[in-house]
């Protein structure tokens, strides 16, 4: 129940879409492209310095837009980016990374050491994860579902791709009250579960049941969409304005990824 609970606040950005914030207050398709431009440029950046800049905006625009640092930091430090960091670790390493000794040291009788060259590999690496990361999710935070779909069909994304994403979302949080109900109706019927044979007979036959009723839901939501005029294309009813905030920020992003790719020139 806590895995459920915990899901239904991570999938649920609804509520901080429709806070007065920055990013909330711009239009959506010029602060995708900038999203865009901002991701493009912490993956081609060479600098340390850089990434920690550009990582350093996204948190003066989350603080802008409304969300509290804790939030913020529970989902964008404890899955991918550490997740990343386990993955580069060996990188430390002149086994992976020849380069100047920093910490030597004797392990079974082989020398090994972490070099200067796999700590600065591995910062950047961890510090591109964490930047991009931190964007795409202050993007999916500050902007509503149906809008940011919309706004991939404006960028001529395969339409198959985004009604499904759409209905995937959707879905997330049909199947989410599911559980929670057949939970429920367990616990007030059977009490407990004496032995683990009996949690598996349980479990499974809760799994058959989810899948039939998922099956005829299909055909019922399907039918739905039909009566309300679905043709093939989600319709949403809501008009896109770009004022001149929203072109200085795209600017901004621009200007940003330019300088990056001069820098990395300099630097070569």
């Amino acid at each position: 129940m806590g895995i459920v609970s915990l899901l239904k606040e991570t999938v649920s950005s609804e509520e901080m879409a429709l806070r007065k914030g920055f990013l909330q207050g711009l239009d959506p398709r010029l602060k995708c492209l900038s999203v865009v431009l901002l991701l493009a440029c912490i993956l081609v950046t060479k600098n340390v310095v850089e990434l920690a800049a550009i990582y350093l905006l996204c948190l003066i625009l989350a603080f802008a837009s409304s969300i509290k640092p804790g939030y913020f930091f529970k989902r964008t430090l404890l899955f991918i980016p550490l997740f990343s960091f386990f993955i580069v670790l060996p990188a430390l390493f002149n086994v992976i990374t020849p380069g100047t000794p920093v910490f030597p040291f004797n392990l079974f009788g082989h020398n090994l050491s972490i070099t200067r060259q796999g700590i600065d590999s591995a910062i950047i690496f961890f510090m591109r994860v964490l930047s991009s990361v931190s964007f795409a999710i202050l993007l999916v935070l500050t902007t509503k579902h149906d809008v940011l779909l919309k706004v991939l069909r404006i960028f001529r994304i395969p339409q198959l791709f985004v009604t499904t994403t759409g209905m995937t979302y959707r879905y997330i949080y049909l199947l989410l009250d599911v559980v929670q109900n057949t939970f429920t109706a367990i616990k007030s019927r059977v009490g407990f579960v004496t032995s683990a044979r009996t949690g598996r007979r349980l479990v499974g036959t809760n799994m058959a049941g989810l899948w039939i009723k998922s099956y005829r839901l299909q055909t019922q939501v399907y039918d739905a969409m039909l009566s309300r005029g679905y043709s093939g294309e989600p319709r949403v009813l809501e008009d896109f304005r770009a004022c001149i905030t929203d072109f200085i920020v795209l600017g901004i992003s621009f200007i940003t990824i330019i300088g990056t790719l001069w820098l990395n020139m300099f630097l070569n």
